[in-house]
């Protein structure tokens, strides 16, 4: 069986003009600007194939030149799409260097010269491929398994495009009947499956995108920006489970923001959202960046720091003073901003359940206890599991007595 090489153009450039008009309309929908890139360029490249398969003997020298450049221009804008979608700046001079580069190519070389000027057009388009594939290469972060065909697709499209190149012996007989050769029909066929391909790789990036937008809702605070409650619990279940196979212990935080109810009584509640937002900043800012930190709920904040007792007390107090000497003002109205908090810290392995009710008694004691204050727990707080073992061989947990020294509560264990 024979296949037609024209036809096969003439499906390639149908396929890539319906794509390309998908792509727009998907594009305007999502208002994605990287799908009308791609959406162009398909439109754009379809063009170009069909002048160049219908219209090509009929055309003059000079807007056969121009038909082929416009391949190259879409070749370019593919390339761009990829910098768009990654939100990157498009590089003009790239997305028009390979169309002028092919144009002074073929003013330059003699007519006879139809091989190499094959050679120099698909390796113009073969490096477009390439960089394609490069910059989808940089993004590949921790998604490398899942998003492994859309930097397949390219390099296989530059592959195939190099292949007769490469083979360069076996196209001699056939380097004047391109369009008839068998690597004319082989390269029609690829120009289909690229297409189609390729927009397999475009909407498995949207929809990876969008499924990492819609995880981040899901798991952030909108007007702190930090994690909520459900976010924090995620991440901190990471934590534990690292630092108990490296046998570290862990330290979790309860922070209340003092009377807030006053703040937005008097104040509003747009004050008490800035005051909200300064906090996050103040947390974010004075732990450190290994340490995780959320709003699990009204005036109510949270902390895992990967660290003993003693380092998250001086880091609680950091906390403490940074937020009571904030010093705003509403209204020409100074805003008493002092925060109480609770730490309990746990051997390597403790749940994050465990930590927050301990953690969360220790900050009702600091409520009770003047408030504007950094209290431990009385207690050291065991793992579920560690519970359960004590329970079960009748042992008796070890007590703590609490020490409160300036605005720091401190501990010392002892077993009765």
């Amino acid at each position: 069986m024979s296949l037609d090489s024209s036809t096969l153009y003439l499906v390639a450039t149908l396929v890539a003009a319906m794509l390309g008009g998908m792509l727009l309309f998907f594009g305007r929908q999502e208002k994605i600007p990287a799908l009308y890139w791609w959406g162009f360029a398909y439109l754009l490249g379809a063009v170009s194939v069909a002048l160049w398969t219908l219209a090509g003997t009929m055309l003059g020298e000079a807007l056969s030149l121009a038909c082929n450049a416009l391949g190259f221009v879409a070749c370019g804008m593919v390339w761009n799409a990829a910098r768009v979608f990654h939100g990157r700046q498009p590089s003009w001079a790239g997305l028009f260097l390979g169309a002028l580069a092919w144009i002074a190519a073929i003013v330059s070389l003699p007519p006879e010269a139809s091989a190499l000027r094959m050679t120099i057009g698909a390796g113009i388009v073969a490096l477009y491929a390439v960089l394609t594939a490069s910059e989808l290469w940089s993004e590949r972060r921790k998604s490398m398994q899942r998003r492994w065909p859309t930097i397949l697709v390219p390099l296989l499209h530059g592959f195939a495009l190099m292949l007769p190149i490469l083979l360069g012996d076996l196209l001699q007989a056939d380097q004047n009947n391109f369009h008839n050769s068998v690597w004319g029909t082989a390269f029609a066929i690829e120009l289909v499956l690229y297409a189609v391909g390729t927009v397999f790789v475009i909407f498995m990036l949207v929809s990876e995108r969008t499924v990492s937008t819609h995880k981040a809702a899901a798991s952030c605070d909108p007007l702190t920006g930090m994690f909520n409650r459900r976010g924090f619990s995620e991440a901190t279940a990471r934590m534990i489970e690292r630092e108990a196979k490296a046998g570290r212990p862990i330290t979790v935080m309860i922070f209340d923001i003092d009377h807030f109810k006053s703040i937005n009584d008097r104040f509003g509640h747009p004050a008490g959202d800035e005051i909200l937002k300064l906090f996050a900043t103040v947390i974010t800012h004075t732990l450190r960046i290994s340490d995780l930190s959320g709003r699990i709920g009204g005036e109510e904040f949270a902390a895992m720091l990967p660290c003993n007792l003693e380092e998250a007390l001086h880091a609680a107090e950091r906390v403490r003073e940074s937020f009571a000497t904030c010093g705003i003002e509403v209204d020409d109205a100074p805003v008493v901003t002092t925060v109480s908090i609770g730490v309990a810290g746990g051997p390597a392995g403790t749940e994050l359940e465990v930590l927050l009710a301990a953690a969360d008694t220790a900050l009702y004691q600091a409520k009770r206890g003047g408030r504007n204050r950094v209290q431990v727990a009385e207690e050291q707080p065991l793992s579920l599991e560690q519970g359960r073992r004590n329970v079960a061989g009748q042992i008796v947990p070890p007590k703590s007595a609490s020490v409160v020294r300036g605005g720091v509560t401190m501990t010392a264990s002892s077993v009765r």
